[in-house]
């Protein structure tokens, strides 16, 4: 008997030791596999999926989601009308190099002021631009995409100029004058037009050219999929992923041995490369034809008297740089929260909640950074994803940023994080010790403007909603911004996709009782060079903005 019962308890160890041995070896698999994909969401290329090919005569996107009611369709032809843009000359092919746009040919001219060669502060000053060839020959046609700036490095001012197109290669820059002094214009050739009829057609043929990945895993079994908003559904079964809420569209290639419920996360795949021909790519070269400088015909600079009447040329200006302080033209008067107990005194009792892309997260780490007593809370979220939290207990105020639902180019969200702004605003119980701030722009810079349109549609359909139940809530919109542009950044991200974008927020959100804070000014006007993230003197300056709107004296003025 002592036998059996010693026998038996050797078999009972061996299985024990052998099921040991079977979970540790499928631990390491696990571990082994989830290693193995983040350092597969790090490389710019997807090896385990052939990517879909897409048909170069068909957009997938604009036509998806839920179909928009006809006072919406009237909307949207209104928006597209309001960015259509001056096309090449009917017929004529793409020219060669030589033909197109070249900044170190061209050339602008200080138009002669009406007061005898003299300006003061009141005035606008207007310039003309030639734009010609690499040949030195007059361009014919318009189309190219220009910034103007007018500004005094002495007194750290500037101001962003509105240029118009006169469709025969010649361009007006026109800026209000605004502060006394020397004043120097200077004009930038972003894209030349033959550049911007590259990006056009990208915008409505490639939105595949960001593409996006999710892992779908159930024990030790993993795989990756292509994801994006639109996919060719004759290469493959797709998982359906449309937000239930406000319609918007989402795909995933399945899995070949996994259900579509399995999906673990969502990241940024990468960006396809040879999406344009070896001549089109000569249209996008740095310091050559992309942000290169225009230079002036005789002279860039001219001095500004003092002002001999009261009213001012603003222009579509919203506002100018003085000693590095934005000074709005437009809304609420600008204060300068230059302490941090004037900011906590302005946030005090009240929540924050910052929705959308890095640019706005920038808000929420400028915040963290200046308020010693604010404390940011551990989500075990990465830094660069979100969400976010931070709170100053003392003064009961809560800061919290997320970002904004798919396309979302960020390295890796997970699923459960994923919101769609317009239903987390739906969330909100609002009131006047609720301030709202959204930024979502340069995620959807890849894909047809209706895209665009109809997210912002969802999202304003929800401020709307907001502000019926909780008037007293402060709703703040940023803007998009300019960015550098080196090598094939403009290819996916370029300013002229987001001066689109820019353009149709504006009328979008035009009319409601909601803030703007225009970052797209505020970065042309400023000193600093342009970037996606711009510079800490410029959030400064966009958060100062924010605070001005909920701490105002006086009533606010609407978009």
């Amino acid at each position: 008997m002592f036998f059996l019962f010693g026998e038996v308890c050797h078999n009972l160890y061996f299985l024990f030791c052998f099921f040991n041995f079977l979970y540790t070896v499928q631990n390491w698999k696990y571990h082994t596999m989830s290693a193995l994909y983040k350092f597969q969401s790090r490389i710019q290329s997807i090896s385990w999926r052939r990517l879909p090919t897409f048909h170069r005569n068909h957009s997938f996107c604009s036509h998806l989601g839920q179909p928009p009611s006809s006072i919406e369709e009237l909307e949207e032809q209104d928006l597209l009308d309001l960015i259509a843009w001056p096309q090449l000359p009917s017929g004529s092919t793409l020219p060669t190099l030589c033909q197109t746009s070249d900044p170190a040919h061209s050339l602008f001219t200080i138009v002669p002021s009406q007061n005898n060669e003299r300006w003061y502060v009141g005035d606008q000053l207007q310039v003309l631009v030639h734009l010609h060839d690499f040949k030195g020959r007059p361009k014919r046609y318009g189309g190219d995409f220009l910034l103007a700036r007018l500004h005094s490095p002495k007194y750290r001012a500037g101001v962003a100029g509105q240029v118009v197109d006169h469709k025969n290669g010649l361009y007006s820059a026109r800026f209000p004058l605004l502060w006394e002094g020397s004043v120097q214009v200077e004009i930038m050739m972003v894209h030349s037009s033959e550049a911007v009829a590259v990006l056009q057609r990208l915008r409505e043929k490639r939105p595949d050219r960001v593409f996006f990945v999710s892992l779908f895993r159930l024990g030790f079994l993993s795989e990756t999929t292509v994801c994006n908003m639109c996919l060719p559904q004759d290469q493959g079964q797709l998982c359906n992923y449309t937000d239930p809420y406000s319609g918007e569209p989402w795909y995933c290639y399945k899995p070949k041995m996994l259900s579509c419920d399995v999906r673990i996360n969502h990241a940024k795949g990468g960006y396809l490369k040879n999406i344009i021909t070896n001549k089109e790519a000569l249209l996008f070269q740095s310091e050559v034809n992309v942000k290169v400088p225009i230079h002036a015909s005789t002279t860039d600079t001219i001095t500004v008297l003092a002002s001999q009447k009261s009213d001012l040329v603003t222009l579509a200006t919203s506002g100018y740089y003085y000693q590095d302080s934005w000074r709005p033209l437009v809304g609420v008067t600008m204060r300068q929260f230059d302490e941090a107990s004037a900011i906590t005194q302005c946030l005090t009792n009240k929540v924050v909640y910052l929705y959308g892309d890095s640019t706005v997260r920038q808000w929420f780490e400028y915040l963290l950074t200046v308020l010693p007593e604010m404390k940011e809370f551990n989500l075990q979220s990465p830094k660069k994803v979100g969400p976010l939290m931070a709170v100053d207990s003392t003064h009961n105020i809560l800061l919290r940023y997320r970002c904004h639902g798919p396309p979302i180019r960020f390295s890796t969200v997970m699923t459960s994080e994923l919101r769609y702004i317009a239903n987390e605003l739906d969330g909100l119980s609002g009131g006047p010790n609720t301030v709202v701030a959204l930024s979502i722009w340069s995620h959807f810079s890849t894909f047809p403007v209706e895209v665009y349109i109809r997210r912002l549609r969802h999202i304003r359909k929800a401020v709307v909603r907001l502000l019926e139940r909780a008037p007293g809530t402060m709703v703040v919109v940023r803007t998009a911004n300019p960015q550098a542009l080196q090598r094939d950044v403009s290819l996916y991200n370029s300013d002229w996709f987001s001066l689109q974008l820019d353009i149709v927020l504006r009328a979008m959100f035009k009319g409601l009782d909601v803030m703007l804070v225009d970052a797209w000014q505020m970065c042309v006007a400023h000193h600093e060079p342009h970037h996606l993230h711009p510079p800490r003197a410029i959030v400064k300056n966009m958060v100062d903005m924010m605070l001005s709107y909920v701490c105002r004296d006086g009533t606010r003025n609407i978009v």
